[in-house]
């Protein structure tokens, strides 16, 4: 008993030394974000990087999912012959809740991933501890970019990501349902509402701020050579995965409650 005591103790210190971290680390670069200078020039290369270079997969796997949701939801709907309302439930389901999860869990896989292993290797090889040398902030150089990067780029991705899904439902609704045109278009657009997408633009940017700072936190504090930088990715991409998903059901439900 007592060893398990510890152990639970030993976890329960070490959530409250990340958490501790990750705010502190929040907490600098919303400090250095509005300390000039921004480095412009960096700011838009993380940009290219975050959204620009994040469209291809972003469109595959929002497409794809516009389809999956319209073949999945036309098995139910047929049965009642409410074929119409299909095109209603892609346009909600992608602008609430699909759009900005499957976007922002792309981010994270594809940029988190990459930003851990790069500030990993810096580390370990030493060259953060020369910025400090430098006289050189690290979270100025560093994350503040990649911050206002990912907090620009992530909701511009969950709109696009919104649209391709609609598209991919339009693709099967009208091509395979055989739902004329003028119908899905309709029944697309009728029932969105500006809280339908805000709400999505919402979630995505605080999405943007825990993919960032979790996956810059990880890797300023790797240690271990290779496999730390190993280990502090996946580390990355796991904790932004939980993260992502228990934010999307707390704002889910805030957003319920709010709107009754």
């Amino acid at each position: 008993m007592r060893k398990i005591l510890e152990a639970l103790g030993e976890r329960f210190l070490n959530l409250v030394r990340y958490s501790g971290g990750v705010a502190i680390l929040l907490g600098q670069a919303l400090f250095w974000v509005g300390v000039p200078p921004l480095r412009r020039r960096h700011i838009a290369e993380q940009m290219n990087f975050i959204g620009v270079n994040s469209l291809p997969i972003t469109f595959l796997i929002s497409l794809f999912t516009g389809m999956v949701l319209a073949l999945q939801s036309a098995y139910q709907m047929q049965k009642i012959s409410a074929e119409m309302y299909i095109a209603s439930l892609v346009s909600l389901s992608m602008t609430r809740e699909l759009g900005p999860v499957l976007t922002a869990l792309i981010v994270a896989g594809r940029v988190g991933a990459s930003i851990t292993a790069e500030l990993g290797t810096m580390k370990v090889t030493e060259q953060i501890d020369a910025l400090d040398t430098l006289a050189t902030n690290p979270v100025k150089y560093l994350v503040v970019p990649r911050f206002l990067a990912l907090i620009i780029m992530l909701p511009i991705l969950t709109i696009y990501s919104d649209i391709v899904g609609m598209v991919g439902g339009y693709i099967i609704g009208t091509f395979k349902l055989h739902i004329s045109h003028d119908m899905y278009v309709k029944m697309t657009y009728d029932p969105l509402k500006f809280k339908d997408v805000g709400t999505g633009l919402i979630k995505s940017f605080f999405f943007a701020i825990i993919i960032c700072v979790v996956a810059c936190y990880e890797g300023m504090k790797t240690e271990g050579g290779a496999e730390g930088v190993g280990k502090a990715t996946t580390s990355s991409v796991v904790t932004s995965f939980i993260l992502i998903i228990a934010f999307d059901c707390f704002f889910t439900a805030l957003f319920y409650f709010v709107g009754k």
